[in-house]
C-alpha cells in the first residue's frame, strides 16, 4: 500500500499528514474547550506548538548529533525530516502547563489539546503497524544495469536492502546522492540499490561522472516499472527491505545523514541476524 496521498505530482506522505491532522484536531480541541470556559487560550496554544516543534527538531538532532555536528548548517534543513514527535508533544504539554500555572483557566484547555494530539498520534502510528504494506516485498522484477546486464530485484533479499528511486533532473535526488554514496561505502552489510526512472543509461552515466558519483548498483527502469510495482511516483523516494525483502519503512523525500543513519539502524533492528548475505 502506498504511504503517501497522490494528488497530480504531488506526493504528501501519511506521516507528515498524520502530524498535521493531530497539530490542527489538538488546536481545535483546546479552542474548544477555552471557549466552553470562557477564557482565551490561542496565544498559549501557538507557543505550544511552536516550542513543541523546536523540541522535536532538537530532540532529534541531539541523538544523531555526529551526523548534524560535522556538517551544522543541516541542522536548519528541515526538509530532511529529521524529527522526534514524541519528545515534541511532552515539551509543548509541560510549557503548557507551565502556562497554566500562572492562569489556572488555561489548564484545562492545554490538556484537552495536548491529550487529543497525541492520541491521535498514537492511534495513528498503531494504524500504520497494522497496514499492509508493511508485507510487501522486494517486487519480483528485472532491470538492466548501466553496463546492460539484468539484475533482479528480488535476488537483493538475504541482507538488508535499501531501494532508492531517482532522477537525475530531480533536485533532491542530487542533494542526497553524496550522502547515500556515502553509506554504501560505509554499510557493506547492507545492498543499496539505487534504480533510476524514467531515464536512459546514457543519461544516467553522464550524469554520474558529472558529479563524480562512484555508486554500485545503480539500475535503469525507464518505463518506471519499479516505482508503479511500489506505488511510489514522487522522487526521491527510498524504501527500506529488511533482509527477508519485506518492506520495513519508506522515505519519501531527501534524506540526510542523520535520517539515513536512523533509518538504517531501524533496518537492522528489523532484520534478523544470521540471514545468508545475497548481492546479485
Amino acid at each position: 500500500m502506498n504511504q503517501a496521498l497522490q494528488i497530480g505530482p504531488l506526493s504528501l506522505p501519511f506521516s507528515v499528514l498524520l502530524t498535521l491532522v493531530a497539530i490542527a484536531f489538538g488546536g481545535f480541541v483546546g479552542r474548544r474547550v477555552a471557549r466552553t470556559a470562557g477564557t482565551e487560550a490561542e496565544p498559549t496554544l501557538t507557543r505550544m506548538l511552536l516550542v513543541g516543534l523546536l523540541a522535536s527538531r532538537l530532540a532529534f538532532v541531539w541523538q544523531w548529533r555526529e551526523q548534524y555536528f560535522s556538517a551544522p548548517l543541516s541542522i536548519l534543513d528541515i526538509r530532511d525530516g529529521g524529527w522526534e514527535p514524541a519528545a515534541g508533544v511532552v515539551v509543548a504539554l509541560l510549557f503548557g502547563l507551565q502556562r497554566a500555572h500562572r492562569d489556572a483557566r488555561l489548564r484545562t484547555p492545554v490538556l484537552a489539546a495536548g491529550s487529543a494530539t497525541g492520541a491521535v498520534l498514537l492511534l495513528g502510528g498503531v494504524a500504520s503497524l497494522l497496514m499492509a504494506w508493511s508485507s510487501m516485498p522486494l517486487p519480483p522484477l528485472t532491470l538492466n544495469s548501466l553496463e546492460g546486464r539484468p539484475v533482479s530485484l528480488a535476488g537483493f533479499s538475504g541482507k538488508p536492502t535499501v531501494v532508492n528511486l531517482w532522477a537525475t533532473w530531480c533536485p533532491p535526488c542530487q542533494r542526497e546522492m553524496p550522502v547515500m554514496q556515502e553509506a554504501q561505502a560505509a554499510n557493506p552489510d547492507v545492498n543499496i540499490v539505487f534504480v533510476n526512472q524514467g531515464e536512459a543509461s546514457h543519461t544516467i552515466t553522464a550524469f554520474l561522472e558529472h558529479q563524480s558519483l562512484a555508486l554500485r548498483n545503480v539500475l535503469v527502469d525507464p518505463q518506471r516499472r519499479t516505482g508503479a510495482a511500489l506505488g511510489h511516483r514522487a522522487l526521491p523516494t527510498t524504501l527500506f527491505f529488511n533482509a527477508q525483502g519485506v518492506l520495513a519503512d519508506t522515505r519519501i523525500g531527501e534524506l540526510s545523514q542523520a535520517t539515513l543513519a536512523q533509518r538504517l539502524a531501524s533496518l537492522r533492528a528489523a532484520s534478523p541476524p544470521n540471514q545468508p548475505a545475497t548481492t546479485p
